[in-house]
């Protein structure tokens, strides 16, 4: 009951948002960040209600990851707003709220199970909590970098560009160590509790780091070769398509350890 009512004041901020968005010429959307707050300490609770209900905390599975994402996400994004203030692009606050609706609608369909079901033993560790937990943060300002970057891609303006190609880097800037800790260090630490090894180059596992490598390369372009514009654009975008592959493709597509999760 709880996701499906955020999931509808996250879909009355997306229309709000689009009204704001077609409009050439009007003041500053100046509600709809607080529809998005709603809705991400909506699925909070809802976290931490199954949370109560398994006796663990509800990251184990793909509906908790989706809520959990979803809503971190929509925190972001109210952050996000509350930072830049009324400079804030609609565009990028509107893709990444588009992003945050997708993810409650995949929940809200067949493909994941919704019972609140305890965890395998396998699953039992507080380690698995800091990887996903980490992980999820970190991809959630990925998303906040992927809209930026497609709202740079698609502006002519060149103040607007700047902004954009600034709020990119923030965005992957703070991410990236998130995505490190949670998919990678966290990550290969409850490898080795739960099948005793910390890398067995697993789909998820290999993906993730192919993520990782990515999201490397726009960081080594951005500050060491100190380039900016379309390239590191593009690059952000594809990281962005990989943590989606690695989040989602893996656990349909491929088979492999984290198949249960």
């Amino acid at each position: 009951m709880i996701p499906t009512i955020a999931f509808i004041i996250l879909i009355a901020g997306l229309a709000v948002q689009s009204v704001f968005l077609l409009r050439e010429k009007t003041n500053p959307d100046r509600f709809s960040h607080y529809l998005l707050l709603a809705s991400a300490l909506l699925l909070f609770a809802a976290t931490v209600q199954r949370s109560v209900r398994i006796r663990f905390p509800a990251l184990t599975g793909i509906f908790e990851s989706l809520l959990f994402f979803s809503g971190i996400i929509a925190l972001v994004l109210f952050v996000y707003r509350m930072k830049a203030g009324e400079n804030t692009p609609p565009f990028i606050v509107f893709i990444g709220t588009l992003f945050s609706v997708i993810l409650l609608a995949v929940a809200s369909s067949p493909l994941p199970g919704k019972n609140p079901l305890p965890p395998v033993p396998a699953l039992r560790s507080h380690w698995l909590v800091l990887h996903v937990s980490f992980a999820l943060i970190g991809e959630a300002f990925f998303t906040l970098g992927f809209a930026a970057s497609v709202y740079y891609l698609v502006s002519t303006d060149k103040e607007k560009r700047r902004r954009a190609d600034r709020t990119i880097y923030r965005a992957i800037g703070i991410g990236y160590p998130l995505f490190t800790a949670g998919a990678l260090i966290f990550g290969a630490i409850w490898a080795q509790y739960a099948w005793g090894s910390y890398w067995s180059w697993d789909p998820k596992e290999t993906w993730a780091l192919v993520t990782w490598v990515v999201y490397t390369v726009y960081l080594h372009v951005r500050i060491i070769m100190k380039k900016s514009g379309k390239t590191p654009a593009f690059i952000a975008i594809i990281g962005f398509a990989f943590t989606m592959f690695t989040y989602f493709g893996v656990n349909y597509l491929l088979t492999g350890l984290h198949s249960y999760g």
